[in-house]
């Protein structure tokens, strides 16, 4: 079962969930679910295709910003802050949802949201963001 943590109003992270699980992402208004986690990082999870056919069979947008533990790049928050701009509800995930909240938190900073609010809504969610705020 997901352990579905929401950040703000439009964004949620989790660690990886059951390509089962992806339709139940779409009954709650996910439009689109990011995959921060590399191809193949651990045995047994499902390649990038199988996860895109799992998400646009739910209805929704796959997009894969993959990075390993500790190599977020600015091209990542970039990336991630512009699809935050669409204003379309995100669900992203990685092995336990930490390197996807240190990216929304990243993707925040660089669209000028609140340190402060960022900050209490990844400790909220059981996250550590303060390496990331001081970053940006």
């Amino acid at each position: 079962m997901m352990d579905r943590k929401q950040l703000d109003e439009q964004v949620s992270v989790s660690a990886e969930p059951a390509l089962e699980e992806m339709a139940s992402l779409a009954e709650t208004g996910v439009e689109v679910v990011v995959c921060n986690r590399p191809e193949q990082e651990a045995e047994g999870q499902p390649s990038f295709a199988e996860l895109e056919q799992a998400v646009s069979a739910a209805g929704m947008t796959f997009v894969a910003i993959p990075f390993s533990r500790g190599q977020m790049q600015q091209a990542h928050s970039e990336e991630f802050a512009s699809l935050l701009r669409s204003g379309k509800k995100v669900h992203a995930f990685c092995r336990t949802g930490n390197r996807s909240c240190n990216l929304w938190a990243a993707a925040g900073c660089l669209n000028g949201m609140d340190k402060k609010i960022l900050h209490q809504a990844a400790q909220q969610a059981g996250f550590d963001i303060s390496g990331i705020l001081v970053t940006y």
